[in-house]
């Protein structure tokens, strides 16, 4: 590749009729020669071959159940080398993938599969623990149907499902600004949608010897859009494994033990790993580093020269339409504070302060499950509407200036405040709640709750303990509000509608 310029003029998508994942990930590597498609930290490996073998194993074993094409089928586990084979044989079978974080609480869970409607779900013994009655429990080792021992029983032998590439494949679920979270509907074709913006922050992404990781759970679609299913379609070894807490300089070891190449570094994950003192000492050199989610400034990318010896490439996306900006150090210089260059295949505008994505895009969603209003709402004359303020400079540079909602950033997660707040009010103290984020060194925002209490619940350090607990266990540990703060009312619109704009600029003369 001569140039970034060159690229982008001579890029042309090359999008089949008939498209399916799992094909285009195993089937077509699987051919006897023992290539390596997971590996574990403790060393063991999965080939395509196998991959293939328990692939087909579970989508016999989905098949025997009753499952059909189109069935949503939820994938609640760590991300470790049974969630690539659950991933893999539900594509097989034309199923729809549904990934769920397994540090989410039981409300959280019970949300999603009952707005899409899950007739099964893969899941471990800790995932079993949070499941809700009605769909189809599989358990990988005993409890409910054990997967294991019934993929023991089936054919190794299964012939992939003929899917178009509009054919739906998986369901992530984003959370907005308000009321429940909403499920980003993707065809087989968003793989291949995918693939430019994987290259680039990878600078050039496959070249020979290649591992890659990335501390991110594979339920989001940063792990597995980003990570997993890319490095597999292009044959490249992926490494399995999640800490249960990201230990900064354990990751660095990680990384120099395993010769890891290619990393998808979250911006927290980054700040961490930047307290480890002189890192250098620790021997971890990848060939390229991404990251994406929140803006890294010249002082982060100044620091991850000197400790990783190579730049790294910031990127930019959403559930709906992923990785459609990105610097590349190999084709051109960062420029700090800016996410980068539209990446080969997308079209992208700034219409009316908003960054913009052209309609239509492999990598754009279908739509939201069952929300024909909400995906309408997505798109204005032609254009994906991000919800993000932006602007592009005269070299197409383009930089992210934050949510035109109210969407809170955090940890590299995207937080809609209306999940939270409905979780806050069905706790019996609570009469009324609004979520926002405020400014947090290490996480961008943190999430912070107003909450209005009923007659007889005094605020109090325990009551605040108790409500944090009630959202970090019924939901997931990072959307539970860091702080709070008592009010008497809500700053709200003529028509009720909360004003979280004033409650942000007034936060700190609030009680």
């Amino acid at each position: 590749m001569t140039s970034y310029e060159a690229w982008r003029r001579d890029f042309r998508w090359d999008i089949p009729e008939r498209f399916n994942i799992a094909r285009a990930c195993c089937d077509r590597w699987a051919d006897g020669t023992g290539r390596v498609a997971l590996l574990r930290p403790d060393g063991s490996r999965v080939t395509f071959d196998e991959l293939l073998q328990q692939a087909s194993r579970m989508a016999n074993v989905l098949l025997a159940h009753g499952i059909l094409p189109g069935d949503r089928v939820g994938v609640l586990l760590p991300q470790a080398v049974e969630t690539a084979v659950a991933h893999i044989a539900i594509y097989r079978i034309g199923a729809i993938a549904v990934p769920l974080f397994g540090l989410f609480g039981a409300d959280a869970i019970a949300y999603r599969l009952a707005d899409c409607d899950a007739r099964a779900v893969v899941t471990d013994g800790e995932g079993l623990q949070k499941l809700p009655t009605g769909p189809l429990v599989f358990s990988i080792g005993p409890g409910a149907l054990d997967m294991r021992a019934a993929m023991e029983r089936a054919s190794d032998r299964h012939e992939c499902a003929e899917t178009s590439a509009e054919d739906p494949a998986l369901i992530i679920y984003t959370s907005g600004t308000t009321g429940s979270p909403k499920g980003a509907l993707h065809a087989h074709r968003v793989l291949l949608g995918h693939l430019p913006g994987v290259e680039m922050p990878q600078d050039l992404f496959p070249q020979p010897g290649d591992l890659f990781w990335t501390p991110a759970d594979w339920a989001w679609i940063g792990g597995l859009l980003d990570v997993l299913l890319p490095s597999l379609f292009h044959g490249v070894a992926v490494m399995a494994h999640r800490m249960a807490k990201f230990d900064p300089e354990e990751a660095f070891h990680l990384v120099a033990r395993q010769g890891i190449r290619n990393l998808f570094l979250p911006p927290t994950a980054l700040r961490l790993m930047r307290q480890v003192p002189d890192p250098a000492r620790l021997g971890a050199r990848p060939r390229s580093i991404g990251s994406g989610g929140e803006t890294l400034g010249a002082e982060m990318l100044e620091w991850g020269r000197e400790a990783f010896g190579v730049s790294i490439n910031e990127f930019y996306g959403q559930t709906e339409c992923n990785l459609v900006v990105s610097s590349c150090g190999v084709l051109f210089p960062p420029k700090p504070g800016w996410a980068g260059r539209a990446v080969p295949g997308h079209e992208l505008a700034i219409v009316e302060g908003e960054i913009a994505v052209r309609s239509p895009d492999p990598v754009m969603f279908l739509g939201y499950w069952k929300r024909p209003g909400d995906t309408a709402a997505k798109f204005r004359d032609g254009w994906l509407m991000t919800g993000d303020a932006g602007e592009m400079d005269a070299d197409g540079f383009i930089r992210f200036l934050g949510r035109a909602d109210d969407v809170i950033t955090s940890a590299g997660y995207r937080i809609g405040p209306g999940e939270v707040e409905d979780c806050l009010m069905r706790h019996e103290a609570v009469a009324a709640a609004a979520v926002i984020g405020i400014p947090d060194p290490m996480r961008t925002e943190a999430v912070a709750a107003a909450v209005v209490l009923r007659a007889g619940h005094p605020g109090s350090p325990e009551l605040e303990a108790a409500l944090q607990a009630h959202v970090r266990t019924r939901l997931a540990g990072h959307l539970y509000p860091r702080h709070i703060r008592f009010v008497a009312e809500l700053p709200q619109t003529a028509t009720g509608k909360i004003m979280r704009r004033t409650l942000r600029e007034n936060w700190n003369r609030l009680p």
